[in-house]
């Protein structure tokens, strides 16, 4: 063979390879038994990976105080589902560090024994969620799909295949899959000030949205249910504090001189949430290994 033949062989290969990357790849199952969660990743190949979270951060329901109300919403609605009754898609929203996600953590390790999973799915990979539910719909098990921190600017294309997902979409929806997401923002996309112009008013006072306010209201009212989260008062906030201050083993007279420092630590944060209670514990607790 020429020297011509070889590197025109070679360039046919790596052409192949090129195509072949491009081309779209049935989407794998994992092994299913290695994990309780697992995230949905798509790799620069195009080639969509569905892997098993080695190390799932340990939560439990009596550890999320000062939401007992949406601690019950979120746990009904998620023993129903793996019970076998009929359950909601959940959007959560709300003040950021009061729990949401911590909470969705909570009842997958309640439920995991029941055979409840989830899978983590980032709004840039929504366009394959469809794909996703295809490869479990079929699985003994029950799935959450989990997204975090939901929010979308006008046109991006997973906005609308979530929108499909939850209702509108031709296919039937799945027994096994729910999609639970939290959101800072109630209507998941950005709202302004000029819209509120479009709303018309008719002749006995109803008041009625714009087309670009009702495209932005319907995809959060695809959820069937919606649970709110708020900012904490300042002894919620103290009672947070304490209870993770109890789990890391301090006494109650540690706890009660702990107060004035862990309200400085909120003021320096300029926030006080569940998160910084936490992080402030976790800092309290740092620093007396120290002296």
């Amino acid at each position: 063979m020429t020297d011509a033949m070889e590197r025109f062989f070679a360039r046919a290969e790596l052409f192949m390879q090129r195509v072949e990357a491009s081309l779209p790849h049935t989407l794998t199952a994992p092994d299913w038994t290695a994990s309780i969660a697992f995230r949905y990743r798509r790799r620069t190949s195009g080639q969509g990976v569905i892997s098993p979270v080695a190390h799932v951060g340990a939560m439990d329901l009596d550890s999320l105080r000062e939401i007992d109300d949406q601690k019950e919403k979120i746990y009904r609605n998620t023993a129903q589902f793996v019970r076998g009754g009929s359950a909601n898609n959940v959007l959560l929203t709300g003040a950021r560090g009061t729990g949401k996600s911590s909470l969705i953590r909570a009842c997958l390790h309640a439920f995991a024994p029941q055979g409840l999973r989830l899978i983590e799915v980032d709004k840039a990979d929504l366009m394959d969620l469809q794909d996703i539910i295809e490869l479990i719909a079929s699985r003994p098990e029950k799935f959450i799909v989990f997204c975090d921190d939901l929010s979308f600017d006008d046109g991006e294309p997973g906005y609308k295949a979530l929108k499909s997902v939850l209702d509108g979409s031709v296919a039937a929806s799945t027994p096994n899959v729910l999609i639970y997401a939290t959101s800072n923002r109630r209507h998941l996309l950005p709202e302004y000030m000029s819209e509120n112009q479009t709303y018309k008013h008719t002749e006995d006072g109803e008041v009625h949205p714009g087309e670009g306010v009702e495209e932005k209201i319907s995809l959060s009212e695809r959820f069937g249910l919606w649970v709110s989260f708020y900012p904490f008062s300042q002894e919620e906030y103290l009672s947070i504090v304490s209870q993770w201050l109890g789990n890391l083993g301090f006494s109650a007279e540690q706890i009660s001189a702990a107060r004035s420092e862990a309200l400085l630590w909120a003021l320096e944060r300029g926030a006080r949430s569940g998160r910084v209670a936490y992080q402030f514990a976790r800092d309290f607790a740092g620093r007396r290994v120290l002296s």
